[in-house]
């Protein structure tokens, strides 16, 4: 198991410099001068644009940018953002704290609702309540994100006032965005959790274990529930890596403070220090995450070995 987690680890750092390598490469083909908006009127003059470029160390090859991002990234530090001249990482680090809240609200969601849904419509097969669920979850997935996000501010926010329409103070700002983006990932939990748990029904162990004696719940606790959740571990975790790289339209429409708006407002602004850190994140968020799952996997099913 050591040597399986170090050797992915060593892979994660292969990943996050293949993505920033690429991520360099598409910055630099891109149309426009970053430092060419900046600064107003006196930005245009070439003598501040050239002085600007010298400071950022856009005037050298690619390849030479690229060298010097990596030096830096080794110790930390992400560069300074062009607009604000402060560091990237005094910029990002309250941005990530808030796009964590809302992540880890979400997969909360996800997996309280998620799982009970989908339990439920698994154990009660061909219900009511399975119907019920079948048709929610169906109408849920159908809708894109950004009509959920409005329906929930124009009715919880401007026709009830039950919750703010905007902004990232308070637990009560943070309900909206949370339940926008967990209603989808909450209806394909609940679908994937009925699918495979009626697939664990119908083993043979577990008929033979009914058949043998053993106490109904036991069986559903020990093998029905155990087996079926597996799957539903592998989407969440790529779900909550998702998340934590930051959910860009939920926080657009809320003008939530995250990475997502960070990013949104960086790419606008062709400001490339911040749109660079917030991908390496999400690559090394992503990649992290997939190795916790898969040593999950190991923990909820012996029989699956880590090699």
């Amino acid at each position: 198991m050591g040597r399986y987690i170090v050797r992915r680890l060593g892979q994660m750092v292969l990943v996050v410099l293949g993505a920033t390598m690429i991520l360099f490469v598409c910055l630099f083909v891109l149309p426009g001068d970053p430092v060419g908006s900046l600064g107003g009127d006196k930005a245009r003059d070439p003598a501040v644009v050239q002085e600007l470029r010298q400071r950022y160390g856009l005037d050298k090859p690619l390849a030479v940018q690229y060298f010097n991002y990596v030096k830096r990234l080794a110790t930390g530090d992400l560069g300074e953002d062009y607009t604000q001249r402060r560091p990237v990482n005094e910029i990002l680090a309250p941005k990530v704290k808030n796009t964590a809240k809302l992540a880890i609200a979400a997969i909360l969601i996800d997996i309280v609702l998620g799982l009970f849904a989908g339990i439920i419509a698994a154990l009660f097969r061909y219900s009511f309540w399975d119907v019920l669920v079948t048709l929610l979850t169906t109408i849920a997935i159908g809708f894109p994100t950004f009509v959920i996000g409005l329906l929930l501010q124009n009715v919880f926010a401007l026709q009830l006032g039950l919750f703010p329409l905007f902004g990232t103070e308070g637990f009560s700002s943070l309900v909206l965005p949370a339940v926008t983006l967990a209603i989808i990932d909450a209806a394909l939990v609940a679908r994937l959790m009925r699918g495979t748990m009626l697939e664990v029904l119908r083993a043979d162990y577990v008929k033979t274990a009914i058949a043998k004696g053993v106490p109904r719940r036991a069986v559903l606790l020990k093998h029905v529930l155990r087996n079926s959740v597996i799957p539903v571990v592998t989407y969440l975790g790529i779900s909550f890596g998702t998340l934590l790289g930051g959910a860009l339209i939920t926080e657009a429409i809320f003008n939530w403070d995250g990475i997502g708006l960070a990013l949104v407002t960086a790419i606008q602004q062709q400001n490339n220090p911040i749109v660079i850190a917030v991908v390496t994140y999400g690559v090394a968020v992503f990649v992290v995450l997939n190795l916790i799952v898969d040593v999950l996997y190991a923990v909820l099913d012996p029989r699956i070995r880590l090699a």
